[in-house]
């Protein structure tokens, strides 16, 4: 498969920018292996957007992920996405790009918007829109280090590999049990809603392949 075919393949399977509609509830959340944990109001979220960067190298596609930094209030050290929290009046794709540049310095003009992903809704209460987008592999990155203690890649194959898509669990003080993705790779422990979204990801690639 050449390149311009891969990005096509890929493009045919997620939702086009130009319908995306705001209004949708979330479609995947982070209650999807744990149904007995959702909210009473499912629609008090914050707006968020976050870019999942395919990395196009000539031996195969990597996606680009992050460490964050030891130093923030939350989710502090675990393997995220670039992205963030909407601002007024930003589409979930302006949005995308405009933390990925202020967290791992990556120029816009590197990526090739693909699409969207359905909405993902976090436990923190965040409605988050993954964006999908090639990235020319002569970008560079550079970590912020208020916001990103590292930040790598990972390959695309091993991601999309359903035999890579671990159930794992934790229990919690009050005494129920919590059901997550996880994706172990190497040292990295990529777990939680960025699984979760890498695991829709697939889903969508793969169609009823994927939860055959």
């Amino acid at each position: 498969m050449t390149r311009d075919q891969r990005r096509a393949w890929i493009a045919s399977r997620l939702d086009p920018i130009g319908e995306y509609d705001p209004s949708l509830d979330a479609a995947r959340s982070d209650y999807d292996l744990n149904p007995g944990m959702r909210p009473d109001n499912p629609h008090a979220l914050r707006p968020a957007a976050v870019l999942v960067g395919l990395v196009e190298h000539d031996d195969g596609m990597t996606v680009l992920l992050t460490r964050r930094a030891d130093t923030l209030r939350s989710h502090t050290g675990q393997i995220a996405f670039p992205g963030g929290r909407c601002d007024p009046g930003e589409t979930p794709w302006e949005t995308a790009l405009r933390e990925a540049q202020e967290e791992v310095n990556l120029d816009p003009s590197f990526v090739t918007l693909a699409g969207l992903l359905h909405g993902y809704r976090t436990v923190t209460g965040f409605h988050v829109t993954p964006v999908v987008g090639f990235i020319d592999p002569a970008a560079t990155f550079e970590a912020s280090p208020d916001e990103v203690a590292d930040v790598f890649e990972t390959p695309f194959s091993f991601l999309m590999d359903p035999g890579n898509h671990q159930r794992q669990h934790r229990d919690l003080p009050d005494g129920e049990r919590r059901f997550f993705y996880a994706m172990p790779w190497n040292e990295r422990f990529i777990w939680g809603a960025t699984a979760g979204m890498l695991r829709a990801l697939y889903e969508r690639l793969h169609g009823e392949e994927a939860v055959a």
